[in-house]
């Protein structure tokens, strides 16, 4: 001290602890100015005494002014020590720390002040004391004083620039000062937190990522921040993190998967969706070993986490398949082999399943599905062993779905007109369509066998027959779908046997009708088509047409529609010959307008360039000349046909043409050939007959039709007399009279059909 006091005049340390804060900087550089001689000289006893002095008499005093002399004179005596500095810092730094916490905000703002100052001249010396510097910044971000906040802010960025370019910080030390504090509530202090934990993660030399689960809890935990950018922050630091485990070779999943499963729970939205990201991303990393954890988050959070989010607009968040947790597990890595210890755990996954797929929310079903078809996919043999007993559930789900989905399609039909629900309204039937598409997916899964294939396409005809709105919505997607899914010859072969022995003729005729207006007009089935228009020289094609044949008979215009695509015109133009006057009603009329609009698309571009050559295709043209005739003449239909038909070149025939009278009337067709040639089924010239019927008995398909429509005719007559019978108690007030209903009936036959109405049965397509 007695030393100090010969060096320092009495008037510096009175001015040091003046309240005028210019008297006391004139001091410090008075300081500053004798440190440095003294350093010069190499005296270090008398600048430790200097330093005891200044410590002892000024920064611990119970005075303030005393204290900020203090603090400003130990930063110009670091200041006059220069590159001296750093074997006095034991002396220097720890009462600039004890400053910190002082009850005036104006010793602890100089605190910051002399740190900085002090941090300035030893740089990379300064890092033995990070730990207490680190928890003395932790508590001044949430200093009450805005001003003592500032100079933490400015000190803090420079200590972040010493740490960042030094080699001497331990990380070790430091994760668990970090760790201990991850779960302050304080925004300020998580603010400052992320922003050291996002400094450190940026140096090269520092492993961050080793460390990530002992604060990974904690940066989740700040997801939920009420403030806004620290949560952005959070986020930000977690998606770099998440980077940088996709880059890594080896990671320790296991610890990190704990917290994620425990915090994909938690009440925040942010907070669940970021964990479930994570998990999704974790698992594609980690495969199996994930896998019993995984299954603990499914088991004990899933339901319910679905169950909270009732708004369908939660949907729109994030793409499903970015998240949904059902499917995370990567099932390609997967084996239900008996001898994997998680075989057992593997069937209590299918257990699950069943379960989920009773359950009322549209999200559950559909990836309770995903999982279902994948394991199918993936596994098909050993899964089905575990699903036998579930399949007459799982038929049971399928129609309850279905319906389900028609049910609440419906009641959105019927709110359309809330036009501020449109968008929500097109979602809700989006996900329905994709329930009935998962359920046909993973039936067509199970299906591949003969016996579930035969017993899912009987399941869809009862369903059909029960439930005729079904079928008019849902029919043509199903459908398509199946085709896609289990090869559309099978399908349609097998609906065709299903439905030649169907009792209800009504219903046959009406899923003839649809299952035919498929196959003309679905992109799915082109193969399908393609291969019916060789039926005449392609024995596949033959075997195709004579098995379709059996259950179109059950419509008069599907047969029709059948031999344009087969390119059996002769017969064609039989089946139309062979009509009588019960056949040719409205719904008959209503099926042929659609053949007549349909034959104007591209799918039967063929049949009339085929009009091109009538020479060779005269029994093309007789039959469709033969549906013009049937048509009234003031329909749509009927102009569209004749204008087609006029467009047909002429042609002659020993002599004679194909010619228009003058009348206008349609072209008159001459059969007979020169040279004894005959026309063939197809119309061409000079084949041989048994060729060209490449095997196919059309006599007998011809008296099968007629048989067919023989039980149709008396099917309807059985009908009206019923009908008859139950009406005959009514009033003559309720019985129309016979002029009035030829009357009418005759209006109805030449009226036009509108198209804003559908026939029964019909699809959307």
């Amino acid at each position: 001290m007695a030393d100090a006091l010969s060096v320092i005049p009495a008037s510096v340390l009175r001015n040091l602890s003046d309240k005028l804060y210019e008297k006391r900087k004139n001091a410090a550089l008075e300081v500053e100015g004798i440190v440095k001689q003294l350093t010069t000289a190499g005296d270090h006893d008398k600048i430790t005494a200097v330093i005891n002095l200044l410590t002892t008499e000024f920064t611990y005093s119970p005075q303030a002014n005393h204290r900020k002399g203090g603090l400003i004179g130990l930063a110009a005596a670091t200041v006059g020590l220069t590159s001296e500095a750093a074997q006095h810092l034991e002396q220097i730094v720890p009462p600039v720390l004890n400053s910190f916490s002082d009850q005036d905000s104006r010793v602890r703002y100089y605190a910051c002040e002399a740190l900085y100052n002090i941090a300035k001249v030893v740089r990379g010396d300064f890092i033995i004391f990070f730990n207490q510097i680190f928890d003395a910044l932790c508590k001044l971000s949430a200093d009450s004083d805005a001003n003592v906040q500032s100079a933490a802010h400015l000190l803090d960025r420079l200590v972040k620039d010493i740490v960042t370019e030094s080699d001497q910080f331990s990380i070790e030390e430091f994760i668990p000062l970090l760790r201990e504090r991850m779960n302050v509530l304080n925004p300020y202090v998580r603010q400052f937190l992320v922003g050291w934990i996002t400094v450190l993660d940026s140096v090269p030399d520092i492993d961050m990522l080793g460390f990530l689960p002992d604060f990974l809890d904690g940066l989740f935990n700040m997801l939920s921040d009420s403030s806004h950018e620290i949560r952005q922050q959070a986020d930000s630091a977690l998606s770099e993190f998440l980077q940088e485990i996709k880059n890594s070779p080896s990671v320790d999943y296991g610890r990190m998967a704990e917290i994620l499963v425990q915090r994909a729970a938690s009440p925040d939205e942010f907070t669940r969706l970021t964990a479930i990201t994570w998990i999704n991303e974790f698992v594609k990393l980690g495969g199996t070993s994930l896998f019993p954890i995984m299954l603990i988050f499914w088991e004990r959070f899933y339901p319910a986490y679905l169950i909270k989010k009732r708004k369908l607009e939660w949907l729109l968040v994030k793409p499903m398949k970015s998240f949904v947790p059902l499917r995370l597990i990567q099932l390609k890595d997967l084996t239900l082999e008996q001898s994997s210890p998680l075989q057992g755990v593997r069937l209590h996954v299918v257990e699950l399943l069943e379960m989920q797929l009773s359950s009322e929310w549209e999200a559950t079903r559909i990836e309770a599905l995903h999982w279902i078809s994948n394991l199918l996919n993936r596994h098909r043999a050993k899964v089905l062993t575990f699903l036998n007993k579930y399949l007459t559930p799982f038929w049971k789900h399928f129609q309850i779905l279905l319906i389900r989905s028609m049910h609440n399609e419906n009641l959105i039909a019927q709110r359309h007109i809330e036009q501020h629900l449109c968008g929500y309204l097109m979602l809700r039937v989006w996900i329905y369509v994709q329930v009935v598409l998962l359920v046909l997916e993973v039936h067509a899964c199970i299906a591949q066998d003969p016996q579930h294939f035969r017993q899912l396409v009987v399941f869809l005809v009862h369903n059909f027959r029960v439930d005729n709105s079904l079928l008019e919505k849902r029919g043509a997607l199903i459908i398509r779908r199946l085709c896609v899914l289990l090869d559309a010859e099978r399908v349609y072969r097998e609906l065709s046997t299903i439905l030649e022995g169907e009792s209800d003729l009504d219903f046959a005729s009406i899923m003839v009708q649809a299952l035919n207006l498929i196959l003309l007009t679905s992109s799915e089935l082109s193969e399908l088509r393609d291969l019916l228009k060789h039926s005449l020289v392609n024995p596949s094609g033959k075997d195709l047409f004579v098995s379709l044949y059996a259950s179109w008979c059950h419509s008069p215009m599907a047969i029709i529609s059948l031999c344009l695509l087969a390119q059996t015109y002769q017969h064609a133009s039989t089946v139309v010959q062979s009509l009588v006057e019960e056949d040719i009603n409205v719904k008959f009329l209503v099926q042929l307008d659609k053949l007549i609009r349909l034959l104007e698309t591209p799918i039967f571009a063929y049949l009339r360039l085929q009009l091109l050559e009538p020479g060779r295709h005269v029994w093309l043209l007789k039959a469709l000349y033969g549906l013009l005739m049937l048509l009234p003449q003031q329909s749509a239909a009927f102009k569209i046909l004749r204008t087609r038909l006029k467009t047909v070149p002429l042609y002659s025939f020993n002599g004679e043409q194909i010619r228009r009278t003058s009348s206008g009337n349609p072209y008159q067709i001459l059969h007979h050939m020169p040279g004894g040639s005959q026309i063939t089924e197809d119309g061409d010239i000079n084949q041989d007959s048994k060729n060209s019927h490449n095997g196919i008995n059309f006599a007998s398909r011809l008296q099968q039709f007629e048989q067919m429509q023989q039980q149709h005719r008396q099917h309807v007559k059985v009908q009206a007399q019923s009908h008859r019978n139950s009406t005959s108690s009514s009033t003559p007030k309720d019985v129309q009279r016979p002029e009035e209903l030829s009357r009418t009936s005759s209006s109805d036959v030449n009226r036009p059909p509108s198209r804003s109405r559908r026939a029964t049965g019909q699809l959307q397509l």
